[in-house]
């Protein structure tokens, strides 16, 4: 992987043996990007607790940093199981390009089936855009084709850490879903899926199984094609330092 401008990495300058840290929400995002030149960290879906993670994170001890997970879909078009390639992210008035270029090649060899792979911009949130309307809104100010709620944060440290930055997001909940109120608290402190709690507010009210079933659908698929993108961490990309 090619990490920055007029970096030499010939036979004399041999290439950076850093790891890349992979920023993710979700243990299950955590699990897929693990392995070797990795270094993994997952935020259980907290904003705050990412920030407290990246505070006691030493940016010398690595050579960039990607933002590796599922997405919120804001574009009309993506269904789940489609893949963001972001080319920024903006937060409020914040904005941070992605120093990242994908030739074909890559694209090509990424094993994704029928899903499609789309370049364009996330936004980042500090909770979970629930509701279609809220989607269209973040949509119409934006422009973004997705929302989580990692990337904008990892794109800060990124940058104010002279590292380059890059994002690859995939598909859960598509712009025209409403996600069921409960998804919104069922994470655990270590990031994992709490079923037991999906399960006991299923039975308070079973009116809820329907979307949450089309959820878990959607979130399975979405991880099905999160595994096929995992080539991404690996090389064939150029990066650029991030940029507000």
């Amino acid at each position: 992987m090619n990490l920055g401008d007029g970096d030499d990495f010939s036979a004399e300058n041999p290439i950076d043996p850093r790891p890349i840290l992979i920023v993710t929400g979700l243990l299950q995002e955590a699990r897929i990007a693990a392995g070797p030149g990795m270094a993994v960290i997952c935020s259980s879906s907290d904003p705050r607790q990412l920030r407290a993670l990246l505070t006691v994170f030493d940016p010398t001890t690595i050579r960039g940093v990607i933002s590796f997970g599922v997405a919120g879909g804001l574009d009309p078009s993506l269904k789940s199981g489609d893949v963001v390639v972001a080319t920024e992210v903006m937060a409020g008035d914040a904005r941070w390009l992605a120093g990242l270029s994908l030739n074909e090649t890559l694209l090509s060899g990424l094993a994704l089936g029928r899903r499609r792979i789309v370049r364009g911009g996330l936004a980042g949130v500090e909770e979970v855009v629930m509701a279609r309307a809220r989607k269209a809104a973040l949509r119409s100010v934006t422009g973004a084709a997705a929302v989580d709620m990692e990337s904008h944060i990892a794109a800060d440290y990124a940058t104010k850490a002279g590292l380059p930055f890059a994002a690859l997001r995939v598909i859960s909940d598509p712009a025209d879903r409403s996600l069921p109120a409960l998804a919104k608290t069922a994470i655990k402190p270590n990031g994992d899926v709490d079923l037991r709690k999906i399960l006991r507010g299923v039975v308070r009210n079973p009116r809820l199984l329907r979307a949450l079933v089309s959820t878990g659908i959607d979130f399975n698929r979405a991880l099905k094609s999160l595994r096929g993108c995992r080539g991404f961490l690996l090389g064939g990309e150029s990066f650029v330092p991030a940029d507000l």
